[in-house]
Parts: C-alpha cells; sequence; structure tokens
C-alpha cells in the first residue's frame, strides 16, 4: 500500500486529505498548522485538515516552524512513498522533499504558472479571470515553480466570491489527484515544465489592499469585494463618515456624468453609487465601522437616512 504524508491547513485541503483517506492510500501521518485563536471570543480552533485527520484516527504534526523541527524528523524517518501538500501554509526545506521515495507534489489553486503564491483565487477574481483551476506539480525549492504533472479548468461566474471559488476547487482538486496518482506511483506521467516568462505572482493579500478608493470602476470595485469575501472584506476609509466595508454590490450597465463616490439613486430600498468612468454599481450589504452586516434597506432606514442623489458620500483618495 503507497504510504503519504499529507500536508495541509484550510477547508480547501480538507477534501483532498479526505479522498485520499477514502481511496485507500496509507496515511501515516498528518501535518498542519498550530491550532490558532480565532473570532472575536478568541477560541483556539484546530485547522479544518487536523479536524479530518482526527476522525480518522490519523496522527497529526503541528510544527510552527517546519524546517529542523523534530516534526520534520519524524516525517523523514517515516520515508513515505509520497508528500501531498495543499495549502500548508509553510516552505518545504529541500531535504523534507527529497525525503518522499516516490515524489512530493503539491495541489495549487490556479492554472500555473499564473498565480503562483499565497493567494491566488483572490488575484484571479480581482483581476476579472474568467476562468481557474487547479494544476499539481514537484514541490521544488522555488515557490510553485515545479514541473505540471495535471491540471484542470473551471469557470468563474460573476457572483463567485473566494468562498465558493475554493468550495468547488476542493472538490476538482480531489479529483484531479485521485486521477493523477495511480499514473504517477507506476511513472507513467511526463512532467510538463512551467514556461517561466508567463509567470504571475500572487502574494498574500496585505492590509493596504484591502482599501477600495475612487479610481475602481463599478467592475473592478465587484472584482475586489467579492475577492477580499468572506475576509478579510473590503473597504472605503471614509463613507458617509465612517470606515464602511462592501460586502455584495452589483455593476449596473448604466452611466452617470457624477464623479466617482457620489449618489446617482437612493430610495428607501435601492442606494446607486457612481464609480470611475462614469460606471454605477448597485450597494446591497454594507458594514459600517462598529455596526454588524447591514442590508442596504436597513442602512438607509438607520445610519444612511437623508442621503441625497448628487451627494457625495466616499471621500476623494478614499
Amino acid at each position: 500500500m503507497t504510504s503519504v504524508v499529507f500536508m495541509g491547513t484550510p477547508q480547501f485541503a480538507a477534501p483532498i486529505l479526505e479522498g485520499v483517506i477514502e481511496a485507500g492510500y496509507d496515511v501515516k501521518a498528518v501535518v498542519t498548522q498550530p491550532d490558532r485563536l480565532v473570532g472575536r471570543k478568541r477560541i483556539l480552533t484546530a485547522s479544518p485538515v487536523k479536524k479530518t485527520a482526527l476522525e480518522h484516527g490519523i496522527k497529526v504534526l503541528q510544527p510552527e516552524k517546519l524546517s529542523n523541527s523534530p516534526e520534520m524528523a519524524e516525517i523523514i524517518d517515516l520515508k513515505p512513498d509520497l508528500i501531498i501538500t495543499a495549502a500548508f501554509g509553510q516552505f518545504l526545506p529541500e531535504k523534507l522533499i527529497n525525503a518522499a521515495q516516490i515524489a512530493a507534489i503539491n495541489v495549487h489553486g490556479s492554472l500555473l504558472p499564473k498565480y503562483r503564491g499565497g493567494a491566488p483565487v483572490q488575484y484571479a477574481i480581482m483581476n476579472g479571470e474568467t476562468e481557474t483551476g487547479v494544476t499539481i506539480i514537484y514541490m521544488v525549492k522555488k515557490m510553485d515553480a515545479g514541473a505540471m504533472l495535471a491540471q484542470a479548468k473551471m469557470p468563474i461566474t460573476a457572483t463567485d466570491d473566494t468562498a465558493s471559488i475554493f468550495t468547488k476547487m476542493s472538490i476538482l482538486g480531489k479529483e484531479t489527484l485521485l486521477t493523477l496518482l495511480p499514473d504517477l506511483i507506476a511513472g507513467k506521467v511526463e512532467p510538463v515544465e512551467q514556461d517561466e516568462t508567463s509567470v504571475v505572482f500572487s502574494p498574500t493579500i496585505k492590509p493596504e489592499e484591502e482599501v477600495l478608493d475612487l479610481k475602481l470602476t463599478a467592475k473592478e470595485l465587484d472584482q475586489k469585494v467579492r475577492a477580499l469575501r468572506p475576509a478579510p472584506g473590503a473597504y472605503f476609509k471614509n463613507f458617509n463618515g465612517k470606515r464602511t466595508k462592501l460586502w455584495d454590490v452589483t455593476p449596473l450597465a448604466e452611466k452617470t456624468e457624477f464623479a466617482a463616490g457620489t449618489v446617482v439613486s437612493v430610495d428607501k430600498h435601492e442606494l446607486l453609487l457612481a464609480g470611475a468612468n462614469g460606471s454605477v454599481y448597485a450597494i446591497n450589504i454594507l458594514q459600517p465601522a462598529g455596526k454588524p452586516k447591514l442590508k442596504v434597506t436597513d442602512y438607509l432606514n438607520g445610519v444612511g437616512q437623508g442621503l441625497k442623489v448628487g451627494q457625495k458620500v466616499i471621500a476623494d483618495g478614499e
């Protein structure tokens, strides 16, 4: 029986681990990030991958830092046939990669060589891509640069956000991996090197990238909102006097002469604002600082009362 050490952390990786277990591979250990404090109540929470492993009685290793750790030595001593990673969250030292008797492979959430890095789904949505997918690659020391073993595509719809894409992508990743593994183990797969001239990077989202500004068209603003949903969220620094997150907007076909950030139309149930280049978008769900998420109707009946057509509600540059 082919032995496996599986390394992953978020919900994206959990169905992939589940698939490997159900397919009958001998999962010797699961490696995941340490439990973290989550939410306002700061509750110590296990990763989705850890929860899946424990449900199947599989040993869990949780090094804060993998390199030169006792956990890394333990993995090497296991001499697994395969090391499979999926959004693990740490670089693998070369010594560990070389410990795999057959191969160390990674299930990556993009169509490589596009979107190497920690936020491939977010950047794909933010940049208006119409498709994404998974690529399974050999692990190498350079980030997401290994030769490609398999690739599968899926569409990005106009309503998809990072959560919905990851949900669908995890299933696609599981199916693609389980199709690949028998041929990989049998030595029947011809790796394809990535085209280094086509590489696009997608580094982890920084706090300053969460800020919305008036240079965004309605379409671009919608893409950014969906890319940063469900977390961390995208916000205007000064929207009607408050830092305000936008959780759901709809770009519209109509055009306006109003400057970006100006109210185009408002009534009890609708708030339309101008984006850049004469574009228009409807706000559906928003969250002023210190408030819960509000449907636009509730906002307009509360803190948003009194907004008028032609009123500039978003300060320039914010």
